[in-house]
């Protein structure tokens, strides 16, 4: 069993940055793609972005595109999530997720029911 471990949520004003870690201890981490979604209060769940285990691929939702970056550092098992110039309509609670099979693609946004791994989440609030 895959456990993912979300960190790095809190308060922030708006305008402000943070950067939010998922972190896995499966030893094969690394050959699995990750990504981030959200979910604010009585919404649906937002995809965000994925990246594939090489660092080669990247695949973001339009929205997201400029102000949230996804990385990740293999050697440490974590993916990282910055997000810049937060709004107070960003204040979710965002999750990381993970897949062995499913690659950086449009299935991320349109077929997360496909996605094998998900983490607890993390609270963001964002003060106007």
């Amino acid at each position: 069993q895959v456990q993912l471990v979300e960190s790095g949520g809190g308060l922030v004003q708006a305008g402000g940055s943070l950067r939010l870690s998922c972190k896995t201890s499966r030893r094969t981490f690394d050959m699995w793609t990750v990504g981030w979604f959200r979910q604010a209060p009585g919404k649906e769940r937002e995809f965000l972005g994925a990246i594939s285990w090489s660092r080669n691929t990247t695949y973001y939702a339009d929205f997201a595109k400029g102000r949230f970056t996804v990385s990740r550092d293999n050697a440490k098992d974590t993916v990282y999530l910055q997000m810049n110039s937060l709004k107070p309509e960003d204040t979710a609670v965002y999750s990381c997720a993970a897949d062995a099979a499913l690659l950086p693609s449009r299935p991320w946004a349109t077929r997360s029911d496909m996605i094998s791994y998900w983490g607890q989440g993390t609270q963001v609030t964002v003060a106007s």
